[in-house]
């Protein structure tokens, strides 16, 4: 089969002036916004992968020694707004700015953000301005750049599906690498120095944008010199009234089940890092050690080749057009590289080996680059149940993860400030979340395009992810009473919370399934 032939593809890029380069049958331009995604999500979280911790740290260990708490606030807080803004800076792109520019005007923002953050020592008020620069830029920068990875491909065929596959592996490969990394630095190195890295990451992807922004051509232009296709354009939604009501009834369901399964997915930032720093056996030796060394060794390397080989594949196609975007790209890797084989080479050579904190949440980026092309094919192929029914799936699914939790705690004693319950709790947790993370994620986004009236698709994405603000809001404001309930009941009644209220709403989309496959008026 060649892959580099697709003619319908090739004439939308010559007519929206992008270049018609293709590399592995997908856009050049694909793989540009591949990278400059997976070094902003580097850097976004890397930086939340040192939040909490870095907060609850004692002032020996140069952290602030908030509460537990306290810290658990501020992440709801900050996460919330992170998934906030995103809603007007997508507005402010489609008025005023142009998709482009506010990408390249949040990158700015956001580096100035991690460079402020890494600043902490000098100033607590350097670490609060940047984390509110941070959520500024992301406004800016996160809904554009998807919006222009769609704008890359005609509305008709499965080329775009796939588009969107490959960009969501950039996005976890960056959380991956960056959750590593600034996590690993900040906790064994210094906490400004995993900081300052996740900002080093963000100023070069915003470079390499900076200088690949022609091979776009007029997508992302300023809306009065946007160069749009018109294509093929379906009739505006002549459905009845109440066919279209129904719909956006049925969106609602979905998104308050999203803010359900989010509220207790977020807790990864949050309630189950401090689970992972203070109740957790980290500390392994002998054989354990030696196992985990090679495990680790291979978590760190693999991934790191597997995308070093879509630059090699990206290089040989656009080198000679655009060198600065390979130039930039190969600073960042050959960073990434030396930093990978230098973490490698400390640990294996250590005497013990301390897992790290954040290496746990690194578990779900993880998970997902090995399972989503299975999951992709799973629904095509085997079996593709109702909208509600998948939504069912991942509810119940981060329940079994919580379930996994509260029952790993069961031995903790009520109040009890520190224990070392094994590691293999965790590890179950994230996985079940990150299989229904599969059921609900890219499953909701598909939901809301098609049930969609398509004047008011825009919006209505921008509410979905204000559903994950509120999520982020509400399981912040629920972790911040990790201690009281642990004090009056135990951490396994804690995690038991976050078992019950998923497979509760899940119960009630199964029972609920017939009614609103019918309110979904023969979208499958």
């Amino acid at each position: 089969m060649n892959f580099e032939k697709n003619a319908v593809l090739e004439t939308h890029l010559q007519k929206v002036g992008a270049e018609h380069v293709l590399v592995q049958g997908h856009p050049a331009g694909l793989f540009v916004l591949f990278f400059t995604e997976m070094w902003e999500r580097f850097s976004y979280y890397g930086m939340r992968a040192l939040l909490v911790n870095f907060l609850v740290s004692t002032i020996a260990q140069h952290g602030w020694e908030w509460t537990n708490s306290e810290a658990m606030k501020l992440y709801g807080l900050y996460t919330g707004m992170v998934f906030l803004t995103p809603l007007f800076g997508g507005i402010i792109a489609d008025r005023l700015t142009g998709y482009k520019k506010s990408i390249m005007v949040g990158a700015v923002i956001m580096t100035l953000g991690h460079l402020a953050m890494a600043l902490e020592g000098f100033s607590k008020s350097f670490f609060l301005t940047g984390l509110v620069l941070i959520v500024l830029g992301n406004g800016l920068f996160k809904p554009n750049i998807s919006s222009m990875v769609g704008k890359l491909y005609p509305d008709k065929g499965g080329k775009k599906d796939a588009g969107y596959t490959i960009f969501y592996m950039g996005i976890n490969g960056g959380a991956f690498l960056g959750m590593m990394l600034c996590g690993y630095i900040g906790e064994k190195i210094g906490w400004h120095f995993g900081f300052g890295l996740a900002g080093v990451f963000m100023f070069l992807g915003m470079l390499q944008f900076y200088f690949a922004q022609r091979i776009f051509g007029g997508i992302g232009d300023k809306p009065e010199n946007r160069v749009e296709h018109i294509g093929n354009s379906d009739d505006e939604d002549e459905n009845p009234k109440h066919i279209v009501r129904d719909r956006l009834f049925v969106i609602a369901i979905f998104m308050l089940s999203s803010i359900v399964f989010h509220l207790a997915f977020e807790q990864a930032g949050g309630s189950m890092t401090i689970f992972a720093k203070n109740f957790t056996q980290r500390v392994l030796s002998g054989d354990a050690a030696i196992t985990f060394k090679w495990l680790d060794s291979a978590l760190t390397i693999l991934p790191i080749v597997v995308i070093t080989g879509v630059l090699f594949v990206l290089a040989k196609k656009i080198i000679r057009k655009y060198p600065l975007i390979i130039l930039f790209s190969s600073i960042s890797f050959i960073i990434i590289w030396t930093l990978c084989l230098w973490k490698v080479y400390r640990e294996y050579h250590g005497m013990n080996s301390e897992i790290t904190v954040s290496w746990f949440p690194m578990l779900n980026s993880f998970f997902i680059i090995t399972l989503a092309t299975s999951f992709s094919k799973i629904w095509e192929k085997l079996w593709n149940p109702s909208g509600p029914i998948k939504f069912a799936m991942g509810l119940t699914l981060v329940g079994i993860g919580f379930a996994a939790l509260s029952i790993g705690s069961m031995d903790i004693p009520t109040g009890a400030k520190t224990a070392s319950v094994s590691m293999i709790w965790l590890v179950l947790a994230y996985f079940f979340h990150t299989v229904g993370e599969l059921c609900i994620g890219p499953v909701g986004l598909s939901y809301v395009s098609k049930l969609s009236p398509k004047k008011f698709l825009g919006l209505l994405f921008g509410f979905w992810f204000c559903a994950n603000a509120i999520a982020n809001f509400i399981g912040g404001f629920i972790g911040s009473y990790i201690d009281k309930i642990t004090a009056e009941h135990s951490m396994s009644f804690f995690f038991s919370v976050f078992t019950v209220i998923p497979m509760i709403a899940a119960l009630f989309l199964v029972l609920g399934n017939k009614k609103i496959k019918k309110m979904m008026h023969g979208i499958d």
